[in-house]
């Protein structure tokens, strides 16, 4: 999956960044417990990920039916001293995990949807970036990530889709960042920082997200007289035009 997402970068003006999350769960195929699994991606895959430069960052799920903090921690920190960047699924049915990533540096956090309110205070004085999936509560029937206290309590939160085909079907950036708005009581600025700086801070990309000096030309156009109509309609109101590096799409 990592070779195609790199061959698709040469087929594609997008700019795109590959994660490496073998570590969502064990296959069941694996023989062997989960501390084998992650040292067999930490002796055999890493490697490979890195000769082929396929991925400068490194994932995993943290959870009670994935993997436990302690032995998470453990492979996190092996893979930073190798020279990825880290980021974690956390809190997204239990809590803890959130707080793991913020003690060891993650780029992000992503989920949250069941981080509690002592965590939430540490995670925003920390320089992880708290990454709302809006999809993911829609497609479970799950509860919203805590954005609003996110944000009240001074963190970086950004709004990503999540699509894929387990949990997040929709895909609707817009639609999804507009019901978390609605539920969590987010402002439009808050939203848009969330869906465009904010979230390419997440990535480590700190020149696109803002139509500013020294930032690339990289932006989207709608049709209508009042830009707070692209989150009032949910969705309904579609881009028109799509710029990347100031050349029309």
């Amino acid at each position: 999956m990592l070779r195609i997402i790199k061959d698709a970068q040469t087929k594609s003006p997008a700019t795109l960044i590959a994660t490496c999350l073998a570590a969502h769960l064990k296959p069941k195929d694996f023989d062997g417990n989960n501390e084998d699994y992650l040292n067999y991606i930490l002796i055999e895959i890493l490697p490979k990920v890195k000769e082929e430069n396929l991925a400068k960052r490194v994932d995993i799920f943290i959870e009670k039916t994935a993997f436990q903090p302690d032995e998470s921690r453990e492979f996190l920190l092996k893979a930073k001293e190798m020279g990825f960047e880290i980021t974690v699924h956390a809190d997204q049915f239990t809590s803890g995990s959130g707080r793991l990533a913020a003690e060891i540096g993650a780029k992000s956090a992503d989920h949250l949807e069941a981080t509690i309110d002592d965590d939430i205070d540490f995670i925003a004085k920390s320089e992880t970036v708290a990454t709302a999936l809006p999809g993911a509560s829609l497609g479970l029937g799950e509860k919203f990530t805590p954005a609003r206290k996110l944000l009240d309590a001074g963190g970086i939160l950004a709004i990503a889709s999540d699509w894929n085909p387990g949990s997040a079907p929709m895909g609707n950036l817009i639609t999804q960042a507009s019901i978390l708005a609605t539920y969590e009581k987010l402002t439009t600025a808050e939203v848009l920082a969330g869906m465009t700086f904010r979230s390419a801070h997440a990535l480590g990309l700190n020149n696109i997200g803002k139509l500013e000096e020294n930032f690339k030309a990289n932006f989207v156009t709608f049709r209508t007289d009042n830009f707070q109509n692209i989150l009032y309609n949910q969705g309904s109101l579609k881009m028109e035009n799509l710029y990347i590096n100031g050349n029309k799409i």
